[in-house]
């Protein structure tokens, strides 16, 4: 063995990095002159539109509901006097106002849950179906979605209706059952929860086809990591599908909250223009004490009232929304 095997490689130290330059000797990147304000300049066009199209009725509806206003004041003949909250006072002193909110938040709860769960359902479903098939029930649900609401609200008269209805013709078929001549519309609940079957076929296409895209998003690797640690279907959905697709329920909920609460051509169609007190929901029965009662004030306050129900509903969503956005 000769030397050079056994002398041991001297360690070479690695080369000293130069220190890095002052933060003042750094190159400075130039922002473009006005970069804040080129932002504000894009959404001036759609702002303004917006302050026209709603800002003047939404001012116009907040003065209307501290003043007396009546058909004298709507013709000139005597000038609108300010009442302060008298109004207000008026409506939240109003028992028959309480059963209409109370029906409202009934109608459109039982709407949205109705909605969500089966617009869930059919987006599971569309998840295990062939392609043709798929594409086959989008197409159909894209052609209900656009339907016009009279168009939808008058079928829906036509199919419930207690002499020529289809659906009573169905149900007859049935052992034991007799529907012919059956008013569906002779009472409150009855007529409600027919509506609120129009309002649930008209909203499902969109929570459909919105839930069908957030399921794209969840990983099967997920899945099947779930799945081999012996959980079924239902624990994958629940511990893998909704944790993922929790933003899009938070903001189909809310909006699905919105549009039921403000729920006016499928009622006031369906009735004939003219809602009977045990159909009233919170827009129909601000319509009725505007133009048919001819007090302009008191159904803006109660209008007021509805607006301010829902900032409470945004709010909510914006807040759970937060939260998603913190834990993520």
């Amino acid at each position: 063995m000769s030397a050079a095997d056994t002398t041991t490689p001297a360690k070479v130290p690695p080369p000293r990095q130069a220190p890095p330059p002052p933060a003042d000797d750094l190159p400075r990147v130039r922002r473009p002159s006005g970069g804040t304000a080129i932002p504000w300049l894009l959404l001036a066009p759609c702002l303004l539109v917006l302050a026209a199209v709603m800002g003047y009725p939404l001012a116009r509806l907040v003065t209307l509901s501290f003043q007396k206003f009546g058909q004298s004041q709507l013709w000139g003949f005597q000038p609108a006097e300010t009442v302060g909250f008298d109004n207000f006072a008026k409506v939240l002193g109003d028992g028959e106002f309480w059963a209409v909110v109370l029906r409202t938040l009934v109608f459109a709860g039982g709407a949205v849950v109705f909605t969500m769960v089966i617009g869930m359902a059919l987006a599971l479903l569309l998840q295990r179906v062939s392609g043709w098939l798929k594409v086959l029930i989008n197409i159909v649900l894209v052609a209900s979605w656009g339907m016009p609401v009279i168009v939808a609200t008058t079928v829906f008269k036509w199919l419930f209706d207690s002499d020529y209805g289809v659906f009573n013709a169905l149900l007859s078929k049935l052992p034991g059952v007799d529907m012919i001549g059956h008013n569906w519309f002779a009472s409150g609940p009855e007529g409600l929860a027919v509506i609120m079957l129009l309002v649930v076929w008209g909203a499902v296409p969109f929570v459909v086809i919105t839930l069908s895209a957030g399921l794209t998003q969840v990983p099967r690797e997920l899945e099947e990591a779930a799945r081999l640690d012996g959980a079924g279907s239902w624990g994958v959905f629940r511990y893998v599908t909704l944790p993922v697709l929790k933003p899009i329920i938070v903001m189909l909920t809310t909006l699905s909250v919105i549009w039921d609460m403000g729920v006016f051509p499928q009622v006031f169609v369906m009735r004939n223009g003219h809602p009977e007190p045990e159909f009233q929901v919170l827009n129909t029965y601000s319509y009725d004490r505007a133009f048919v009662v001819n007090d302009y004030a008191q159904g803006s306050a109660i209008a007021l009232i509805t607006v301010l129900l829902l900032l409470g509903v945004v709010a909510v969503y914006m807040r759970q929304m937060l939260k998603i956005g913190e834990v993520e």
